[in-house]
């Protein structure tokens, strides 16, 4: 697919894609400040966006921070991992003495009295080689999944969107200041999605919340919007909530169906994923977003509850 925005009046061709990584953005998404610093001079808005991607890759390493994280997340873990193989290993010599020792009881019948105090001897270590080999292979599981899970979320801040036809930045580049949510489906269920967040415009853009729509058909949804003079202020806050549009479709594909074979979810479905404050998934479904549930539960990012209530955005999937 190739990044197009159609116009009712105009149609404007997008431009090379520069990336710029040292964008930094007040905190204020209520007012807006945070897209107008970005862009300068306000431009006239059209009745018409219509959300694309581009095909185009880019480089994806797998980073050494998302180690780093799961220390910090699990800080004891390779302590008691450690422990484990001490514990099997001693179990493990332990045993292989006492199989001797049993060997040479049974064919001296002068040491049969020891027999039955060697069989107990062994079966305990066999019983704790066994308790802490479970111990960490349940242990292990759960570093790798921990791995995966920040694997995926470290791809996930990397991945593009378009801000205006001359911003392209990261997902990263919001971790603080946006919850973002993620649509993916034919075009059909992102322009119900879109007229079903109508009636929750103004409390969501109070919590940050930000629409990145991404059409998995490849088609082109046009979102339309009211031109009347009464409904001018309406019309600007609705853009701004539906205005992220993801570049690099083949990296969000990716993404997204790796998210999919892990939920054990069909590649045909439409999804929704609603991100925290700190970039992490807090929260996914198959069909449209709870806007009215988004609104009940995320504190707004301003005013009185600002700061105070931003670890409230729910757990971590």
């Amino acid at each position: 697919m190739n990044c197009v925005v159609t116009h009712v009046t105009r149609m404007l061709c997008c431009p090379t894609f520069e990336h710029d990584h040292n964008l930094r953005f007040p905190r204020q998404i209520g007012d807006y400040s945070i897209f107008h610093r970005i862009r300068g001079k306000p431009k006239q808005l059209s009745s018409f966006i219509i959300c694309s991607a581009s095909d185009e890759p880019s480089p994806s390493t797998v980073s050494s921070t998302a180690k780093i994280r799961s220390e910090v997340l699990s800080p004891f873990r390779s302590v008691r991992m450690f422990f484990y193989i001490a514990f099997i290993a001693s179990g493990t010599l332990g045993g292989l003495i006492a199989t001797t020792q049993l060997i040479g009881a049974l064919s001296n019948s002068s040491r049969a009295a020891q027999v039955p105090e060697i069989l107990k001897g062994l079966g305990i270590d066999i019983g704790a080689v066994s308790i802490f080999a479970f111990l960490y292979y349940r242990e292990n599981n759960a570093k790798n999944a921990q791995l995966a899970r920040l694997s995926r979320e470290e791809s996930l801040s990397n991945l593009k969107l378009r801000l205006d036809s001359n911003k392209i930045i990261s997902v990263n580049s919001l971790r603080g200041f946006a919850r973002l949510v993620i649509l993916a489906g034919p075009s059909p269920f992102i322009l119900e999605s879109f007229k079903l967040s109508e009636p929750f415009t103004n409390s969501l853009l109070e919590r940050g919340v930000l629409v990145v729509p991404f059409a998995t058909d490849g088609g082109l949804p046009g979102f339309e919007f009211d031109e009347g003079e009464d409904m001018k202020e309406m019309t600007a806050k609705r853009k701004r909530l539906w205005q992220l549009v993801p570049v690099y479709a083949s990296e969000w594909s990716k993404w997204l169906e790796e998210q999919k074979k892990l939920a054990k979810v069909s590649s045909e479905s439409p999804v929704y994923l609603s991100l925290r404050l700190d970039g992490r998934v807090r929260g996914s479904g198959v069909g449209h977003p709870p806007w009215n549930a988004f609104v009940a539960q995320l504190p707004p990012v301003k005013g009185i509850w600002s700061g105070l209530l931003d670890g409230m955005d729910g757990r971590v999937l």
